[in-house]
């Protein structure tokens, strides 16, 4: 009995110092997140684009490198907060925003996605003229003039974009995910003609994919967009960063199409991922957004040397 009432008090000791030991390691790693501060700030901002309210978030570096808009692809986006997230926390000042008509912006979604006015040139043009409004509000909370602003984004973002470049003399350079060298409808019909099929790059050719985006007949009719009209008249630097299994825009086609344009002086430069499909962004690999990253600094750089 003697050594059952030990062996008890014994448990109790040990369960006491492992709760404590719990404890102390719980306020040490506290007061050491608590003692991390973090790489940027935030700040919940509002501006107004073409008399509609538009709700975003300012990401402010301590040491900002470069700075950029954020602008959405298709589809009811709300603030990429984990995106602006990753290029704060190497360096670059950021606004992300509500899309107008999603989350606290005001105005109407144009929609649904595909074969309406969400594709039209007048959307199209409506979005950069709110990507042109965001580029003036970050410039307000820079420190200085001096750093270079950007503008970045993927999919439809690559039709929006350089429209936005070239309304707006602030912005310097453009980084674009997955982004079509071709018209709206041209791609419209590669994307009905793959039908999401993962595997359409094993079954099908390069030319026969070409007879349907430039032949096919189009479902919908709208006002097109052409992005190498635009971008045949800037005279800022981008980059394309490119998935070679992309069923969403054919890449091969929009790579000749920009080296067409590097042919004619242009400062465009593209950059390969054979494996990645359309969604190079936020695939499992992390080199696209490393890429792009260093692409912003080295380009922001280079602008301030000037």
């Amino acid at each position: 009995m003697k050594n059952k009432t030990v062996i008890f008090k014994h448990v109790l000791r040990t369960k006491k110092t492992f709760k404590y030991s719990i404890l102390l390691l719980l306020l040490v790693v506290t007061n050491y997140a608590s003692a991390i501060q973090p790489n940027f700030t935030t700040e919940e901002i509002k501006f107004v684009s073409e008399g509609v309210s538009l709700a975003g978030t300012i990401f402010t570096p301590k040491n900002i490198e470069a700075a950029v808009v954020i602008v959405h692809g298709s589809g009811q986006e709300k603030r990429m907060i984990d995106f602006a997230t990753t290029l704060a926390n190497n360096g670059i000042a950021v606004l992300t925003y509500d899309k107008r008509g999603v989350g606290e912006s005001a105005g109407v979604y144009a929609g649904p996605e595909v074969g309406t006015n969400n594709v039209d040139f007048s959307n199209l043009n409506l979005l950069s003229l709110d990507a042109s409004a965001a580029v003036n509000t970050l410039s307000k909370s820079l420190p200085n003039d001096k750093i270079a602003i950007g503008l970045i984004g993927g999919s439809q973002a690559g039709w929006i974009i350089p429209l936005a470049a070239e309304k707006n003399k602030k912005v310097k350079f453009m980084t674009i995910f997955s982004g079509a060298l071709i018209t709206v409808k041209e791609q419209l019909r590669f994307q009905f003609y793959t039908n999401g099929d993962q595997n359409f790059w094993d079954t099908h050719s390069e030319e026969d994919t070409r007879k349907h985006v430039f032949n096919d007949p189009d479902k919908y009719e709208f006002i097109d967009t052409n992005p190498n009209d635009v971008l045949s008249k800037l005279s800022i630097s981008g980059i394309w960063i490119f998935g070679g299994k992309d069923i969403q825009v054919p890449v091969k086609l929009s790579v000749e199409y920009l080296d067409k344009l590097k042919s004619k002086g242009k400062q465009y430069e593209y950059k390969l991922f054979p494996n990645l499909g359309h969604n190079t962004a936020f695939s499992n690999d992390e080199e696209p957004m490393k890429d792009a990253i260093n692409w912003i600094k080295n380009i922001s750089n280079l602008k301030n040397q000037k």
